[in-house]
């Protein structure tokens, strides 16, 4: 392999990493924008409001709509953060931590997901639709097997 070969690939294979990382920040970037905007005008809490219905259907309690619309929103890292804070103040049950939980594991981030894969060419509205009706469709499964509250085994506030 001749010297000129090398070159030739490391410089293909750093100016398509960089078109990649730019084609992805130009998405990132003004999301991360909008959140910080969302929190300082507390559109979350006002999404969150909306989304109590939406959290009845899935067998949710109400309580459990604020850190559903932060995980399906931003994401696991830091929707995780919000639920692991409301199940150690106790304002989650078990029960909701259970189906939300389940549902943000198939679920989550959407937006941003969505808006990373369309940037490098995928149906987002295919990605989106198969994404939400899989998380609906499991997560009211579950809830119809789920014990009720008094049912659960074991404390789950000692775990976190």
């Amino acid at each position: 392999m001749s010297f000129d070969l090398i070159i030739e690939l490391v410089y293909k294979s750093f100016t398509g990493s960089a078109k990649s990382v730019y084609t992805i920040a130009r998405v990132v970037i003004p999301i991360m924008v909008l959140m910080e905007a969302g929190r300082a005008y507390r559109v979350l809490d006002r999404i969150a409001e909306r989304a109590k219905r939406f959290t009845r259907v899935l067998g949710l309690s109400g309580e459990a709509a604020f850190p559903l619309t932060v995980g399906v929103i931003f994401g696991l890292a830091f929707g995780a953060g919000v639920i692991i804070q409301w199940a150690k103040e106790g304002t989650l049950k078990k029960r909701d931590l259970y189906l939300l939980s389940f549902f943000l594991i198939s679920c989550h981030a959407v937006i941003e997901d969505t808006l990373v894969f369309v940037a490098i060419g995928a149906n987002g509205a295919l990605l989106l639709g198969c994404r939400l009706t899989a998380a609906v469709l499991t997560t009211l499964v579950l809830s119809k097997r789920l014990p009720l509250e008094r049912d659960l085994p074991g404390s789950l506030q000692s775990k976190i």
